[in-house]
């Protein structure tokens, strides 16, 4: 079995700042690219940020200079820290992770954290 969980998130006033975690456990041999995925109400849920196991990233426009994402390949974990939060990054941020269980690589999810930005 394999679990992702995140954490941190809330509400927050716009202008503000979080910091997303996804901590991955169970049977993990390796792990390849992080990321994190948002979906909106009423909207699809569309790509924010990726990490890959050797550091490199990249970001959606959309939050491009303003969110850094990082990880910690010791402890599993992926964060997003997100500054000068907008209204419109209210979502449910959600993570994923490209993982080996022995050598069947597959993509896992986590169930979310909620991110409300408003005043």
């Amino acid at each position: 079995q394999v679990h992702l969980v995140e954490s941190g998130g809330g509400l927050v006033q716009p202008g503000g700042s979080l910091r997303l975690s996804c901590a991955a456990s169970g049977s993990i041999f390796s792990i390849n690219t992080m990321g994190w995925y948002r979906q909106a109400p009423g909207k699809e849920r569309e790509w924010v940020a990726r990490i890959t196991n050797r550091g490199g990233t990249n970001y959606a426009d959309s939050v491009k200079g303003r969110f850094t994402i990082t990880r910690d390949n010791a402890n599993n974990t992926v964060y997003l820290q997100m500054n000068n939060l907008k209204p419109e990054d209210t979502a449910v941020y959600t993570c994923n992770a490209n993982l080996a269980r022995g050598t069947i690589w597959s993509t896992y999810w986590g169930k979310g954290t909620l991110v409300t930005v408003s005043s």
